[in-house]
């Protein structure tokens, strides 16, 4: 950050990195988040060592986040040929491997088409429903509408406008 604070389940961005990460999931704008070259369980198994998990508790893990994304019967599939839903999918999981109470989302439906979008909001909206704090960050209004508590407006680096949507809205038509 360039000014100002920021803190991940209670922990400074800045002071602290090491334990903001183990806090926090991340699934990147596209098709970032997952290596292509490599299987759906090989993306999984690689980040789970990275997390340190215990081989036994990565594999079940592993297996589950694989079952619950509708994945399974494709794990030892290159990843390259997945369809776009399914990188998603598959970032959504990696993402969620060590259990992060943090999500952080950029741009988690941008390229999908539609029924893969409406599958992955439902995913996001689960995961909210389950206690993860969910930030996302998107382009697409409607999408904040379904998905968001509170939204933040930010232009040029700056919240210009912050609050619940119908908030926003009626903020909005009293400006019109």
């Amino acid at each position: 950050p360039t000014a100002g604070t920021a803190r991940i389940s209670g922990f400074d961005v800045r002071r602290q990195p090491r334990q903001v990460r183990a806090h926090l999931g991340c699934v990147l704008t596209g098709e970032r988040s997952v290596y292509w070259k490599i299987t759906a369980r090989e993306n999984l198994e690689y980040v789970a060592s990275l997390c340190h998990l215990p081989p036994s508790v990565a594999r079940q893990r592993i297996r589950s986040l694989l079952e619950r994304f509708g994945l399974l019967e494709r794990a030892d599939d290159l990843v390259e040929r997945f369809s776009s839903g399914m990188k998603q999918r598959l970032a959504l999981a990696r993402a969620l491997l060590a259990k992060p109470p943090v999500l952080l989302l950029d741009e988690p439906t941008v390229g999908l088409d539609p029924q893969a979008a409406v599958n992955l909001r439902a995913l996001i909206r689960e995961l909210a429903d389950e206690g993860h704090a969910i930030l996302l960050s998107t382009h697409y209004m409607e999408e904040a509408d379904q998905l968001c508590h509170r939204i933040g407006i930010i232009d040029a680096g700056r919240i210009i406008a912050m609050g619940t949507p119908a908030e926003l809205k009626r903020r909005l038509d009293r400006e019109s």
